[in-house]
């Protein structure tokens, strides 16, 4: 049995940025035996429904920018990352919502100020953080396809 953090929006959270769920039965069946830990760091900082936002290179290194405001919103969820991983220290993996700014582990998009595309496998902020304490991440999708 293992201790797994988990997109709240798989496990059928209403939390996504439109307010609906990526419910996602198949991945659940695989993960019946093991402990659940959800998250969501977009919900918990900006609430459900919001603005999109987009990863971008800026000067200062990749940020979360909203696609309403214009702004940096990258500081609370890197907050919520560091106090999720801080409280839950003994996670074995985690499983990201693909294509996410905050959990997609390998999919994300990377934009650049001028909103061109530079990337199609960037790591969204929460699993950035992951990565930094040594938990290992893998996409809903790629882990579906490789168990």
């Amino acid at each position: 049995m293992k201790r797994v953090a988990i997109s709240a929006c798989l496990l059928g959270n209403k939390c996504r940025y439109d307010a609906s769920d990526n419910k996602n039965e198949e991945l659940l069946q695989m993960l019946k035996e093991d402990t659940l830990i959800a998250f969501c760091p977009e919900d918990f900082a900006f609430g459900s429904p919001r603005p999109t936002m987009d990863l971008v290179w800026t000067k200062e290194g990749i940020s979360a920018i909203s696609n309403e405001t214009k702004e940096d919103v990258s500081k609370p969820i890197v907050v919520y990352a560091n106090n999720f991983f801080d409280k839950h220290q003994d996670i074995d993996l985690l499983i990201g919502k693909d294509r996410s700014p905050s959990c997609g582990v390998c999919s994300a998009k990377l934009y650049n100020e001028q909103k061109e595309l530079l990337s199609t496998r960037e790591s969204g902020l929460m699993v950035k953080e992951a990565k930094k304490r040594g938990v290992a991440c893998v996409d809903a999708e790629e882990f579906i396809r490789i168990f």
